[in-house]
């Protein structure tokens, strides 16, 4: 399927699942992130659900995050270069959505996406190579090219890989991980 396709598929597959279901997943994901060899580094980034889009409960992962006392970074988006910038996640921490309905710091400590070793990453779909798929404006494109060619970028999906998606362009970052409620895959 193409891209255009398979975002129309998971956006109508997301918006199908109930509350308790989201919850039941993102608990599984979370504890399933649990058995992957990558709590021995420092500055993890991670999304902050987007509930009007029925993301994936991400408080906990954050609660692991927390509890292992791993630097966490969040972002905040700019609509207009389609770029984002990283802010360290303190108990002082003011969060507030933008028009998007995305959760975002106000403000705080920037950190470089080069300081950045493991990053969640949001997606609606992912195929058998590592391919993801966005909501498709590369805001995760462009700040993946800034990390470093070692950081781990670990996406998270409530549903199973896809064999294959088409017109998959060379500037889409692949996955080194991916997430589900059933299984961890590696690519």
């Amino acid at each position: 399927m193409t891209k255009k396709q398979l975002r129309l598929k998971y956006k109508a597959l997301r918006q199908s699942l109930t509350e308790s279901e989201i919850d039941e997943h993102s608990i599984a994901i979370a504890n399933r992130l649990l058995n992957l060899d990558i709590w021995n580094k420092s500055f993890y980034h991670i999304f902050l659900t987007i509930e009007e889009q029925k993301e994936i409960n991400t408080d906990f992962i954050l609660n692991i995050l927390a509890g292992k006392d791993k630097h966490i970074i969040i972002s905040k988006s700019n609509f207009e270069d389609y770029s984002m910038s990283h802010y360290l996640l303190t108990d002082s921490t003011t969060i507030k959505k933008n028009s998007y309905n995305i959760p975002e710091p106000v403000d705080g400590i920037s950190i470089a996406s080069n300081q950045l070793q493991v990053v969640f990453i949001p997606l609606l779909a992912f195929d058998e190579i590592g391919n993801r798929i966005g909501y498709g404006k590369g805001f995760y494109d462009r700040f993946l090219n800034q990390c470093q060619p070692e950081t781990l970028k670990i996406g998270l999906s409530f549903f199973e890989v896809e064999t294959e998606i088409f017109n998959s362009s060379t500037d889409d970052v692949a996955l080194d991980f991916c997430i589900t409620p059933n299984k961890i895959y590696k690519f």
